[in-house]
């Protein structure tokens, strides 16, 4: 794939300005270096897709136009049609690294009292902070045992403890880790018991830790009682909407038929409401879709305290929502169709 020249893309689409904050970022989701050769091939797959928009859609249009208007329009639409389909990729692959990283730091802090548990048993020992901090690395801690092993080497090639903890506790967003390390950093440059700190630390996270569970627990009714309003009774009211709107334009169609066979001379005229059930259908939709979505992140919120949490419940409610939807038409539609 060398003659696509995806690197070389790749490093020209990607301005030297944003390369290294881009880096930090993919750091977080644990992607080591910057991807040139994904974004050297974003432009080819994207001229791809905008070449097959393009032929069907606009060069129809514009083929028996003057060659100036042609090929004017013919630059501003490809240019528009591709920027476009880029910037929905990226949006998509910049959603996908969002959760990635929020899942890391939920792990990372799950993993961390345990961790500085393992810290604080080591320093009884008698070992010092460095070799505590390297010889707690476990491969059950994962993300965090790798994160530890380079702040363990930073400082074995002279970096200061303190620097390089700061430098740690600065890559993820989490107010625990940048809080633990800052009173680890305090109790070192005063000289202190590292000791007596780790282990109030330690007993402080997990007691934490308990809280937001039992929090979880005693909200489980409210997620439950949210849940069945989405998926069931909204689709159910929905689907029975339809359907009342299906029998009242049935049922007004027949009255303005037997008007019309009356007598000419009647006073009264009735006439039919202009409400297709297929445009309504398509804003059920809409509106379950719409629902089902913030739905989800409300859950999240009162379950954890944060909105991207409850993004991986989009696709369950949305599916559940729709599916019980048409399948509640279905019935109903059966059930209802000798109404009329």
């Amino acid at each position: 794939m060398s003659f696509l020249y995806l690197d070389e893309f790749g490093k020209a689409f990607v301005p030297k300005k944003i390369r290294p904050g881009l880096g930090k970022y993919l750091a977080k989701a644990g992607i080591e270096e910057v991807p040139y050769k994904f974004f050297g091939a974003l432009f080819w797959v994207t001229a791809v897709i905008t070449y097959f928009l393009y032929v069907p859609g606009i060069y129809p249009v514009i083929k028996d136009k003057p060659i100036i208007v042609f090929f004017l329009i013919t630059f501003i639409s490809w240019f528009l049609i591709q920027v476009t389909v880029v910037l929905i990729i990226i949006l998509s692959f910049y959603f996908y690294l969002n959760i990635k990283i929020y899942k890391r730091t939920k792990l990372l802090e799950d993993m961390l009292p345990d961790y500085l548990g393992l810290v604080s048993t080591n320093l009884k020992g008698g070992m010092n902070f460095e070799k505590s901090l390297w010889s707690a690395i476990k491969p059950e801690f994962g993300i965090l045992s790798k994160e530890i092993g380079v702040v363990s080497k930073r400082v074995a090639t002279g970096n200061d403890i303190s620097d390089a903890l700061q430098e740690f506790s600065d890559k993820y967003d989490s107010p625990i880790l940048r809080r633990s390390v800052d009173l680890i950093k305090g109790e070192i440059v005063s000289g202190g018991s590292i000791t007596g700190v780790i282990d109030n630390l330690v007993s402080n996270l997990r007691k934490t830790k308990a809280l937001k569970a039992e929090m979880s627990a005693a909200t489980l009714t409210y997620m439950i009682f949210m849940a069945a309003i989405v998926v069931v009774i909204m689709p159910a009211l929905f689907a029975l909407s339809k359907q009342l709107l299906t029998i009242l334009l049935k049922f007004s169609s027949r009255i303005s038929t037997s008007f019309q066979t009356a007598s000419t001379s009647t006073m009264f005229q009735f006439t039919v409401a202009q409400i297709d059930p297929f445009h309504f259908q398509v804003f059920s939709i809409a509106a379950i879709s719409t629902i089902a979505a913030f739905s989800s992140m409300i859950i999240s919120t009162i379950e954890k305290g944060d909105i991207k949490g409850g993004l991986k419940y989009i696709p369950l409610f949305l599916s559940g929502a729709l599916i019980m939807y048409f399948i509640l038409s279905v019935i109903l539609e059966s059930i209802l169709s000798g109404v009329l």
